[in-house]
């Protein structure tokens, strides 16, 4: 599989992420200083200060590339050394490094491929406005006719900025790179001023004799979790419109004014709501738009989306309201990016196609895969990726190379030292550089100027070549009727083109076993805290003893939710038993479009039983998911008829939200049809009752002491009943009358409708009767 002839292998840097150095020779601080030394910052409470010492050891460096056979070496500029006040004045101390480096790699055979930002903005510059300000833009321009001006007679490529949207969007609306803010606003603006520099420094770049001019951009196919397995798939007007959207924001927003000249007219809406169009200036798209050469594509994983009309937006993609970022299945990075070497095809495809006769090149690819010398993923994750660079080719996309991301292990970002993207080890504490597998399979791979002669085609391989992801793939491996027939085709036709012998992980990706169960706990509140603590502990103990090993989750938040889900989808357990509070809970709606089997403590559910207390019928009115649950509207009826027999006339219910209040309320009114029903315990007894049902327990405590203050007393002047049978209903003077919920038997239930259902037998809802605790807020002395 060999790519043509003076393709292009190389690696990719960053100046802040390896250089050092940070206050020597004149350097000035940029917002990465400062933000690296705020504290909590950064994941491992590092700075990039020395990070890998490049800009002394810059020779050792490019040594390494020489005996990689790399073709060209791209690096970032540091602003801040070149232009310590962002403007002006320029250090010549700074540019000296910059003529040291590139004269070292024009000796080794080595093209210098020159980015003037990578992120490291002047602080000087951010105290004065930063992005959000126009003259940032200005500034930039006369910054890159600087470096230009020193390095123009040997730089033969130049790369304006380095992934606009990262810089913009978490640096200024998500907050979570620098400069650290958090504004929509801003992040909007910043992003027109960052292409309104790339336009002016292209003419600058231009006007001064540069010969080939580019940007690097971080690209990626939007699509549902549907089209992983198949692109072809048919939208629903409503996910058709989140792909667009997120689309819009991430890829056409700097795509399109580079390009084409105009911004989406959805992006304009997006854009005009958060932030107004006054930044948007007459003649500005005309300069963003002035022509390149070469668009860099960074490529790491797609974006999976679907529409979820109650989903919050994100704080990186603001206008993202209703779209849910999915989990993706399947193998993923340390990092827990999804890998999936299929998308830089289709990316790379709908670029050439939107955008023909514009060279492209891959300019970041890599993965995290921990630290040690031996990384076997690493080789295959870049392999995978080679693979769709070449397929790519091969439909006649002006593809001209590939560099990798990154070098050697450095400061990356946020995340400190962590991360491990190095094809060369790096010891931080010596600074010794030690080359991986990667970097030694890099090296054969450049000197055949493809891939290794006959390597065994790998599951990732066959995804690649046939458009699909690898569970598609192995789902027709294993005969799965699921598949549509033209995607089963495909992948049948790649199989049998690349030779491909399906091995044990293929087999076993669809039917494979953990020996883990996962009790996922969704936000319990204190009203039903010692019921969910009671289930874990003998749900547990059941599943235990039948040889499953439990894992206990909490998903409380919008991030849980999402490594719930990529626990479910990636099928890292056999089971899940969520145990949500009582209230509507989203994750169980998409926990059920996973294939784990899966089963709910609580749910509206209907029941009926018979004279003797069993069950005669039970229906999820959600329908389809096992559900174990309590007799909620047996429950609200039983209470109802408990006050009707002492002869209250006039009684009221205290709601709450969620599902299961619902029909304990519905059971009640069966009794009293006519009964007043709140959510306000102090309006209820406005209209005077002579009984309340409040549908929990911590709900029946509000009535009480709204009773109290109003004077009443409990149960001459006013009856109260609650549900739950909570341990401090029990130690109220007068105790509570409750609805008391048996637990033993909820968590054996739930251990053995699992148990069923990794079994892979029918499981239908099970319904636990109730019985009524009759105490003295009912009756005077209670019983």
């Amino acid at each position: 599989m060999r790519f043509p002839d003076g393709f292009v292998w190389g690696v990719s840097t960053s100046a802040y992420q390896i250089e050092g150095a940070a206050a020597e020779d004149g350097r000035g601080p940029s917002i990465w200083d400062t933000f690296s030394h705020a504290p909590g910052r950064i994941a491992d409470g590092s700075t990039g200060d020395e990070a890998c010492d490049h800009y002394h050891r810059h020779a050792e460096d490019v040594g390494l590339m020489k005996g990689l056979g790399v073709r060209a070496y791209r690096f970032s500029v540091s602003w801040s050394r070149v232009m310590p006040d962002g403007a002006e004045k320029v250090n010549a101390a700074g540019l000296d490094f910059y003529e040291r480096l590139t004269d070292e790699l024009l000796g080794q055979g080595i093209a210098p491929y020159a980015t003037l930002y990578h992120w490291d903005l002047p602080q000087a510059l951010e105290d004065r406005g930063g992005w959000p300000s126009r003259d940032t833009a200005e500034r930039f321009a006369d910054y890159a006719a600087a470096v230009h001006e020193r390095l123009g007679d040997r730089v033969d490529t130049w790369f304006t900025i380095n992934e606009p949207w990262v810089a913009a969007f978490l640096g200024y609306a998500a907050g979570t790179h620098a400069p650290g803010r958090r504004s929509a606003a801003e992040a909007f603006r910043s992003a027109h001023h960052m292409l309104l520099a790339h336009g002016l420094a292209a003419g600058a770049l231009r006007e001064a004799g540069a010969r080939r001019i580019g940007v690097a951009l971080n690209l990626s196919p939007v699509l549902t979790p549907g089209q992983l397995g198949d692109q072809d798939q048919e939208l629903t007007p409503e996910d058709a419109g989140a792909v667009s959207r997120i689309d819009a924001l991430l890829n056409r927003q700097f795509l399109d004014p580079m390009l084409r000249g105009s911004y989406p007219p959805e992006l304009l809406e997006v854009v005009g709501r958060y932030a107004g169009l006054d930044h948007v200036r007459d003649g500005d798209l005309d300069l963003i738009a002035r022509p390149i050469d070469v668009l860099g594509v960074n490529y790491y994983a797609p974006h999976v989306v679907q529409a979820q009309p109650s989903q919050p937006g994100e704080p990186a993609f603001p206008g993202s309201e209703g779209v849910l970022f999915a989990a993706t299945p399947g193998p993923a990075t340390a990092m827990g990016w999804p890998i999936v070497p299929s998308g830089l095809t289709v990316l790379l495809r709908r670029l050439a196609a939107d955008h023909p006769g514009l060279d492209l090149m891959v300019t970041e690819n890599g993965a995290d895969f921990g630290d040690g010398a031996r990384d076997a993923d690493r080789v295959a994750f870049i392999e995978a990726h080679v693979r769709a660079a070449h397929a790519a080719i091969s439909d006649g996309v002006r593809l001209r190379g590939f560099l990798a991301w990154t070098l050697m292990d450095n400061f990356e970002w946020a995340d400190g030292y962590r991360r491990k993207f190095g094809l060369v080890h790096v010891d931080f504490a010596t600074q010794r550089r030690t080359e991986r597998d990667s970097a030694r399979w890099f090296r054969e791979m450049i000197a055949r100027n493809g891939l290794p002669a006959a390597p065994r085609p790998t599951l990732e391989t066959v995804a690649a070549r046939a458009g699909v992801s690898r569970a598609t793939v192995s789902r027709v491996v294993n005969g799965e009727a699921s598949v549509r027939p033209e995607v089963r085709a495909r992948v049948q036709a790649a199989v049998e083109e690349l030779g491909y012998v399906p091995n044990q992980a293929a087999r076993s990706l669809v039917t494979r076993r953990t020996g883990t169960v996962a009790l996922v706990l969704s936000g319990p509140r204190h009203d039903n805290a010692a019921l969910v603590s009671a289930v874990v502990q003998y749900a547990t103990s059941v599943l235990e003893a039948s040889g499953h090993q439990v894992r206990l989750m909490l998903a409380d938040s919008e991030r849980s939710h999402r490594r719930v889900l990529a626990e479910a989808e990636g099928r890292h357990v056999d089971g899940m038993i969520l145990l949500p509070p009582d209230r509507q809970d989203p994750l169980a709606e998409r926990l059920a479009k996973t294939d784990v089997p899966l089963v709910l403590l609580g749910g509206p559910v209907v029941a009926a039983f018979d004279a003797g207390g069993d069950l005669v019928v039970a229906a999820e009115r959600a329908g389809g998911r096992p559900v174990v649950a309590v007799d909620d509207a047996g429950g609200g009826a039983a209470v109802a008829r408990h006050l009707r027999e002492l002869g209250h006339t006039r009684p009221a219910v205290l709601t709450g939200p969620g599902a299961a209040a619902g029909e304990r309320v519905r059971g009640f009114l069966e009794v009293f049809p006519r009964a007043e029903v709140s959510d306000d315990a102090g309006r209820l007894l406005d209209r005077r009752p002579d009984a309340v049902f409040a549908v929990t327990d911590p709900l029946a405590l509000e009535v009480l002491g709204a009773a109290r203050e109003a004077g009443l007393r409990v149960p001459e002047d006013l009856a109260v009943a609650g549900f739950g049978d909570g341990e401090a209903g029990r130690h109220t003077i007068p105790a509570l009358t409750t609805v008391a919920v048996p637990v033993t038997e909820l968590a054996l239930a739930l251990a053995r409708s699992l148990l069923s259902a990794l079994d892979g037998q029918p499981v239908a809802p099970s319904v636990l009767p109730v019985h009524l605790e009759v105490r003295g807020s009912t009756v005077s002395g209670g019983r």
